[in-house]
């Protein structure tokens, strides 16, 4: 059953919930919002590309900007860039969205989720088949192409689904350290390794407690 204009969410929660559900939690429930280098380049990096408008290339027509929303997914939000192709059938165009990230690639699959929501979106409202688009990283200036598989559309499709479970149920998760929370721009406001200790030291007591 499709959502309601009302119960739409961020495209780009995706993305910070894959990265950490405490993070998305953090700016999508709480609404806070702590920058620090990283996320000020990415930020500056979209302003520049974000700015809506559009211009044609021999056989590509380009959208900056362009908005977004799936009612089947529950999500709205923006691609940076959608480019359209013109289909050598002549049957008019292809949308191929693009994505740009200030980083580098990523093993895991957090950014090509992001971009695959972004080509579920396009096929919603456009009727036509996204079978790929691509990820632009700023650090090393190249271009990534992706492929929207179906296991790839499948885990896009069940992370929207957790998104809404998230963003519905109202809690924020109890942080749990890792390597990538020292980059984070939310670590002085989530202190992971401060309360995952006393989380622990209270269990510890509490467990002491009952043995007593």
């Amino acid at each position: 059953m499709p959502y309601c204009e009302d119960d739409l969410l961020a495209l780009s929660a995706l993305q910070h919930l894959l990265f950490c559900p405490r993070q998305c939690a953090l700016i999508h429930i709480e609404q806070a919002w702590q920058e620090n280098l990283y996320t000020a380049q990415g930020r500056l990096m979209h302003e520049r590309v974000d700015q809506s408008g559009r211009e044609s290339r021999k056989d590509v027509r380009i959208e900056y900007g362009m908005p977004l929303r799936s009612l089947r997914l529950g999500l709205i939000g923006k691609a940076d860039v959608v480019e359209f192709h013109r289909m050598d059938s002549g049957e008019g165009w292809r949308p191929f969205p693009v994505e740009y990230k200030r980083g580098k690639e990523k093993k895991e699959n957090w950014d090509k989720v992001q971009l695959c929501a972004q080509a579920l979106c396009l096929e919603e409202m456009l009727g036509r088949a996204v079978p790929a688009g691509a990820l632009f990283y700023g650090k090393n200036r190249r271009r990534q192409d992706v492929v929207f598989t179906d296991e790839l559309r499948r885990q896009t499709e069940d992370t929207a689904v957790k998104l809404h479970e998230l963003i519905g149920a109202g809690r924020t998760p109890a942080p749990v350290y890792t390597k990538r929370c020292d980059s984070c721009s939310f670590y002085e406001i989530c202190l992971p390794k401060i309360l995952e200790k006393r989380r622990k030291i209270d269990r510890y007591l509490g467990q002491a407690y009952e043995e007593l």
